[in-house]
């Protein structure tokens, strides 16, 4: 599997701060390894963008990840706070 950043993910990227950028590479590298690993908690998004076949998956506490899967690559959406869930 392979990354393909959005526009709003990289946007979003670069305005986090540098210990939560780290937290994010870290979480990237581990969904890389495994869809399923422990620290992720990826679930598929509820409503019309898990009917899109948005997933979320954790980087920690308030921060989120989201992403679809496209043959052999995580297509990343968004990053950010929580309130990044709303628009995916």
């Amino acid at each position: 599997m392979e990354f393909i950043t959005t526009r709003s993910f990289d946007r979003d990227y670069d305005n986090l701060p540098i210990k939560i950028k780290d937290r994010v590479d870290k979480q990237l590298g581990f969904l890389l390894q495994d869809f399923h690993h422990p620290s992720l908690h990826t679930k598929k998004m509820e409503g019309k963008w898990g009917e899109r076949g948005v997933f979320e998956a954790r980087v920690s506490k308030d921060y989120r990840f989201t992403f679809r899967i496209e043959g052999d690559k995580y297509i990343l959406r968004r990053v950010g706070k929580h309130d990044i869930l709303r628009r995916p």
